[in-house]
């Protein structure tokens, strides 16, 4: 068996899907979107899931693209192929912004925007305590489990640090090394196999 047959023949590992979970792409999978990215799961249910590409920044100033917002000179990352023209965060800040939902020890999505504008006029927000995404990654009922069926995505857990600490570009090969030496073969094959 050749080396590329081993990486194709990867089994989904057994890790369920849930909230605050992170899927991993596998390496064949090309999208835009979803090519090489870490998608962190806000929710996973019966009525389907959604949750936000983590280690895609935008080479954009987010006050380019976020208007009536304070000035803020952090990243703006790319949340996924819906509502891409709706603003989306995640933070470590817990309750001084209102509303905020705790989807992993530490980490919180979303909460009351004008809190959040309030803490930028302070400057007490950085991409170290708050992430900003333009839209989002949904799968309707049971898509998100026919794709894990076939080994689109590895599942795992994750912490607060490791989202918001890594350096989004290692992302994606951080995470595979996470699951392991089987899945860590994932992270060396080309990101064009034309040109191995």
């Amino acid at each position: 068996m050749s080396d590329l047959d081993n990486l194709i023949t990867i089994r989904s590992n057994d890790v369920a899907p849930r909230g605050g979970r992170i899927l991993i792409s596998e390496p064949f999978m090309y999208d835009f979107y979803f090519g090489r990215s870490v998608v962190l799961l806000a929710q996973h249910g019966e009525e389907g899931s959604f949750g936000i590409i983590v280690n895609k920044p935008l080479k954009l100033r987010f006050n380019d693209v976020v208007k009536d917002f304070p000035d803020y000179e952090g990243q703006i990352y790319l949340g996924g192929p819906v509502k891409s023209d709706s603003l989306f965060f995640i933070h470590t800040l817990g309750e001084e912004i209102d509303d905020s939902l705790e989807i992993l020890k530490g980490l919180y999505w979303g909460g009351d925007l004008e809190n959040v504008k309030e803490l930028l006029s302070m400057k007490r927000l950085t991409d170290q305590n708050i992430r900003f995404f333009l839209g989002y990654s949904g799968w309707s009922p049971r898509q998100l489990e026919a794709e894990l069926k076939r080994n689109s995505w590895a599942v795992s857990s994750t912490n607060a640090h490791l989202i918001m600490n890594t350096v989004p570009e290692k992302l994606w090969k951080m995470s595979l090394f996470q699951l392991g030496k089987e899945y860590s073969r994932w992270a060396t094959y080309p990101s064009d196999p034309g040109l191995n």
